[in-house]
C-alpha cells in the first residue's frame, strides 16, 4: 500500500467494462464523502474509476488478484477495489469478496449483492471493504483477519455470508463466500440483472415482426373469436404458460444458448449449472415483456377493428368490453407460438447479443473454447 499523500487516501475502482464501470461511476459523487464521515479522524479519500477488463481470459480469484496487485504496483493509489460481474468461485463456493491487507486490495464479484438496489448495496459494499483495509489486521479464528469488519452488513443484507478457505500461496488474506439455497438464489438474481433481459424485446426484431402478423391475422378471424369467447380463465392461463415456455424453449435451443461442461470438472460443471439457471429467467424475462406488450397492441387492434354487428353474428354472442380483454389474451398466445417460429429466422449472435451482456456473450465463449480445448487434450 502506497503512503497517502498530503493526508489524502486514494481510492481507486478498478471496474470491468459496462455494467461495472456503470456502478463504479455512479458512486464516486457520494463515496469520498461518506468514507471520510465513517473513516473519521479527519482522513480525506480521493476516489478514481479505471475501466479495464482485468477479468480477461480467467475467472480464477487467485490470479485476478495477482493481476490487480501488478496493476496496482504501477500507479500511486492506496486501496484498489476492482469490481466484476464475474460468478466468481473459489474452492467449490461462490466469492463475495477477496481482501488482501497487505497490499490494499479488494476484489468484490456483483452478482453476489442479488439484483435488487444494486447501486446503493455495491456503494456499501466497497466502503466496508475500504474501511477494512484502512484498519488494523487481527487474527482470529480461521486466521481470519478483521471478520467482524465486513461480516456484520454483508451478512445482514446477503444472508449466509462466511469466511472462506483461503489458501497459503494466494494474494488474498480475508475472503468471503456465500453458501445455501439462499446465496445461490442471490447470486443467480444477480446474474440476471447483469444480462438485462429487458433488451430481448428490441433484440428480436424478426421473431417479434412474425408475432404481430400471426396477432394481426389472428384478430380478425371468426374462428379465433368464438374460441376466445368460449374458453376460460384457466385455459387462457394455461395458453399462457404453454406458448411463452415454448417460445423460450425454442430460443435456448435454437440459438444454442444452453451450456455444456465437460465431464470430469467439477467447477466447470458448477458453473454451467449457475449459467444456465440464469438462461431460463434471462430469456423468461425477455418472453414475457414480449407477450405483454402483444397484449398491449392487440388490445388497440381489437378496438380498432372489430364490429358490434359482425362479432354478433360470428359468435352469437354481443360483444362486451371483456371480449376485448379474452380475445387479446388469446392472440398474444396465438402470437407468440408465430414468434417462436419467426426466431428461426434470426442469427444465432443476434439472439445471445440479445439475450447476454457483452461481459456475459464474452464468459460464455471462453468457456465454450476452454472446454473444447481441455476435450481434444
Amino acid at each position: 500500500m502506497h503512503p497517502s499523500s498530503q493526508g489524502v487516501t486514494v481510492v481507486a475502482l478498478l471496474a470491468d467494462p459496462d455494467a461495472p464501470t456503470q456502478v463504479a461511476q455512479r458512486m464516486t459523487r457520494l463515496l469520498a464523502r461518506r468514507l471520510a464521515d465513517r473513516a473519521g479522524q479527519g482522513r480525506r479519500f480521493h476516489v478514481v474509476v479505471v475501466s479495464e477488463p482485468f477479468t480477461a481470459e480467467t475467472e480464477d480469484p487467485a490470479t485476478l488478484m495477482r493481476r490487480i496487485t501488478d496493476r496496482a504496483s504501477a500507479e500511486e493509489w492506496d486501496i484498489v477495489v476492482a469490481l466484476t460481474d464475474l460468478p466468481l468461485h473459489a474452492h467449490g463456493r461462490k466469492l463475495v469478496a477477496d481482501l488482501s491487507h497487505e497490499h490494499g486490495l479488494a476484489l468484490l464479484s456483483l452478482p453476489t449483492l442479488g439484483g435488487l438496489r444494486l447501486q446503493k448495496r455495491a456503494r456499501r459494499a466497497v466502503e466496508e471493504a475500504v474501511l477494512a483495509l484502512l484498519g488494523p489486521q487481527t487474527e482470529e479464528a480461521e486466521g481470519t483477519p478483521g471478520r467482524e469488519v465486513l461480516r456484520g452488513p454483508f451478512a445482514r443484507r446477503l444472508g449466509p455470508v462466511h469466511p472462506g478457505q483461503v489458501g497459503e500461496e494466494e494474494t488474498a488474506d480475508l475472503r468471503y463466500v456465500v453458501s445455501g439455497p439462499r446465496g445461490y438464489l442471490t447470486v443467480l438474481i444477480g446474474m440476471v440483472r447483469a444480462n438485462r433481459p429487458w433488451r430481448l424485446v428490441p433484440g428480436l426484431s424478426k421473431a417479434l415482426a412474425a408475432a404481430l402478423a400471426t396477432g394481426a391475422v389472428a384478430t380478425v378471424n371468426s374462428t379465433v373469436w368464438s374460441l376466445a369467447s368460449a374458453l376460460s380463465a384457466p385455459r387462457l392461463v394455461i395458453a399462457t404458460v404453454g406458448s411463452v415456455a415454448l417460445m423460450v424453449g425454442w430460443l435456448i435451443v435454437d440459438a444454442q444458448l444452453w451450456h455444456h461442461a465437460i465431464e470430469g470438472a467439477p467447477e466447470a460443471r458448477q458453473r454451467a449449472r449457475l449459467y444456465n439457471a440464469s438462461t431460463v429467467p434471462t430469456v423468461g424475462i425477455g418472453v414475457i415483456v414480449c407477450y405483454a406488450g402483444l397484449m398491449i397492441i392487440n388490445m388497440v387492434w381489437a378496438l380498432f377493428i372489430l364490429n358490434d354487428q359482425v362479432f354478433a353474428s360470428m359468435t352469437r354472442t354481443p360483444l362486451h368490453a371483456m371480449d376485448y380483454w379474452t380475445l387479446s389474451w388469446f392472440v398474444a398466445s396465438v402470437a407468440t407460438v408465430g414468434g417462436a417460429l419467426g426466431s428461426g429466422l434470426e442469427s444465432d449472435e443476434a439472439i445471445r447479443a440479445a439475450a447476454y451482456s457483452k461481459r456475459e456473450q464474452e464468459r460464455r465463449q471462453l468457456l465454450e473454447d476452454n472446454d473444447g480445448r481441455q476435450q481434444e487434450t
